[in-house]
């Protein structure tokens, strides 16, 4: 087969993430400012369509060939011409139904979590989940499931790529499935009308018996689950009338979470005050772009566990 030079689109600050992924998928990168480049085959272009979590899209750039979908970018001197293989973004994995007002991306979310700790043997908690994406994405990974598995791309429709192909690519994609491993996912939102979305979100995404939602305030949560890891996307306040009240939110995190001292949070915000609020200094941030808005992650790692002599 033909090899093309190819690159992953991504947002600012998810560049490293992707080229992890593509990594483990088998692939040399260059990882650059919105893209991460590597080489392959049509096959592997479905393959990186398939399986891409964190990235937007995958273009590659031909040297001639039939007119279809291109774009120029130009940067003072330089200009690159791409041809995008996926069509619409690989973020719109195909199973949201229903979503709350400011949602969250798919990839984005799906960035969180391998930003954090978590294995699918630990416990896995969103207490802010609103339309339920974090925790769907996290019991995606959790299977294995490749997250562009219920959709299709641009480049399946082209004449040259044969559908025995498309569909080799993905029965090899199901066959890496595992339905087996117990999970424990959670997502928890005050908002009853967001946690029936979630639950019909992952209904549709064939993972609702594998996370678990429930109507709950923040200040009302606990668990007696050990070691585990709570990931949130709470309200920002970027508005002056909602700032109170989304600092107070904050604050009861910070109080909530605080007995939790073998679970890591990881809590992510456009407030640069975050700490503040939260009562607690973050073990670690790093900044990220939600869309155009820069906001900040914030890390605060579980205590480690002594080690015993054997």
């Amino acid at each position: 087969m033909k090899t093309f030079h190819l690159y992953a689109a991504t947002a600012s600050g998810i560049e490293a993430i992707a080229g992890r992924e593509l990594r483990e998928l088998g692939y040399e990168t260059q990882v650059e400012n919105g893209r991460v480049r590597f080489d392959g085959t049509i096959k592997d272009i479905l393959r990186a369509n398939l399986w891409l979590r964190t990235a937007d899209r995958v273009r590659r750039m031909p040297e001639t060939g039939a007119l279809y979908p291109l774009e120029v970018m130009i940067d003072k001197d330089h200009v690159m011409l791409t041809l995008d293989t996926t069509g619409s973004s690989l973020f719109k994995r195909g199973y949201r139904v229903g979503k709350g007002g400011a949602p969250l991306k798919e990839n984005m979310a799906a960035a969180l979590i391998a930003l954090t700790s978590w294995h699918k043997d630990m416990p896995f908690w969103d207490p802010v989940c609103g339309s339920g994406t974090i925790p769907i994405e996290a019991a995606l990974i959790g299977r294995n499931l490749a997250p562009g598995f219920n959709r299709d791309f641009t480049c399946e429709k082209w004449d040259w790529v044969p559908q025995e192909l498309s569909d080799e690519v993905r029965d090899e994609a199901d066959a890496l499935a595992d339905y087996d491993t117990p999970l424990q996912i959670f997502g928890s939102d005050i908002d009853e009308k967001m946690v029936a979305i979630a639950k019909r979100n992952a209904q549709e995404a064939g993972l609702s018996q594998d996370v678990t939602f429930n109507q709950l305030a923040v200040q009302d949560f606990k668990t007696e689950l050990k070691h585990g890891v709570i990931v949130a996307n709470p309200p920002y306040g970027e508005r002056l009338s909602d700032q109170a009240s989304v600092r107070e939110l904050y604050k009861q995190m910070g109080q909530v979470f605080k007995p939790l001292t073998d679970w890591s949070k990881y809590i992510l915000t456009a407030d640069l005050e975050f700490e503040h609020f939260y009562g607690q200094k973050a073990t670690k941030t790093r900044k990220l772009y939600n869309g155009a808005l820069r906001t900040d992650y914030f890390q605060f790692w579980a205590q480690r566990q002594p080690r015993h002599n054997r």
